[in-house]
C-alpha cells in the first residue's frame, strides 16, 4: 500500500476540529489517521485528540498498527481490523470527524492481488455504506470528509441529501493548470451551510509544485 497523493491531500485539507473524536474508515498504512494525529499536536498543549483506525485487510492493519506504535502519537490512535459495517453495529462512540480516502474503481478489471482489490474496488465499501455509518456515527455538528474522481464525487454528492448530510466544503484538484479536474474532496455535515468551493493545482509543470499545493502539504513532506 503506497501512499497517494489523494490520502495526502485529504489529510491536509481536512478542516480538524480541536481535541476531536475521529474516525478514519479504510486506513489502508494509517496515512490520514497519523496526519491527523500530528497536525492535532501542539507544543503548547496536549492534544485530547482521538482516532479509530478501521482496516478490512489483515496486511494493511498489521501495517498501520506497526506504522501507528512507531509514531508519537500511538497512544491516541487505536487500529481495529475488519469491515466498517461491523464496527458500526457495536460502535457506540460519536464522532467530531468521519473521514475516508475510499475505494473506488467499480465494475473495472480486479488486481489478481486480493488486498489491492479490497484497496481499490468500492465492492466492499459502497458510497451509500459511508454515508449510512456517516449518519449513524457523526455527532449532531461533526463532519464527513472523502476524496473521489471527479464523477464519483458528484455521484456521492447527489447520494448525500438521501442521508441528510450536505456539503459546505469543496476543492476541485487539478493536476496541472491546462489539465481538467481529476479528484473532487468534499467535507459535509448535518446541517445545509453555503458551500465554499475552490480549486486547487497540484503542479505548474512536471514536478514544479504550485505554491498552494506546497502551503497544504508541505509539513507532511521531509523534501518537496
Amino acid at each position: 500500500m503506497k501512499v497517494g497523493t489523494d490520502g495526502i491531500l485529504l489529510g491536509a485539507w481536512v478542516m480538524l476540529p480541536e481535541n476531536a473524536q475521529i474516525l478514519d474508515i479504510g486506513t489502508g498504512t494509517g496515512l490520514i489517521a497519523l496526519m491527523l494525529a500530528q497536525r492535532s499536536q501542539t507544543s503548547l498543549h496536549p492534544s485530547k485528540t482521538k482516532i479509530d483506525a478501521v482496516e478490512i485487510d489483515e496486511q494493511a492493519y498489521q501495517q498501520a498498527t506497526n506504522n501507528i506504535q512507531k509514531s508519537p502519537w500511538g497512544d491516541r490512535l487505536q487500529t481495529h481490523h475488519g469491515d466498517i459495517q461491523n464496527f458500526a453495529t457495536t460502535c457506540s462512540q460519536q464522532y467530531d470527524l468521519i473521514i475516508s480516502n475510499p475505494p473506488f474503481f467499480e465494475n473495472a478489471y480486479k488486481a489478481s492481488q486480493a488486498s489491492r482489490t479490497l484497496a481499490r474496488h468500492s465492492d466492499s465499501l459502497l458510497q451509500t455504506n459511508i454515508l449510512q455509518i456517516a449518519k449513524q456515527l457523526l455527532k449532531s455538528d461533526g463532519h464527513l470528509a472523502v476524496i473521489y474522481p471527479t464523477d464519483l464525487a458528484y455521484s456521492f454528492l447527489n447520494k448525500s441529501r438521501n442521508f441528510g448530510l450536505w456539503c459546505d466544503r469543496q476543492v476541485n484538484i487539478k493536476p496541472t493548470p491546462q489539465g481538467s479536474i481529476k479528484r473532487i474532496a468534499l467535507e459535509f455535515s448535518k446541517t445545509q451551510f453555503s458551500l465554499q468551493e475552490t480549486m486547487l493545482t497540484i503542479e505548474e509543470s512536471k514536478h514544479i509544485y504550485t505554491e498552494d499545493y506546497i502551503a497544504l502539504v508541505k509539513d507532511f513532506y521531509l523534501n518537496l
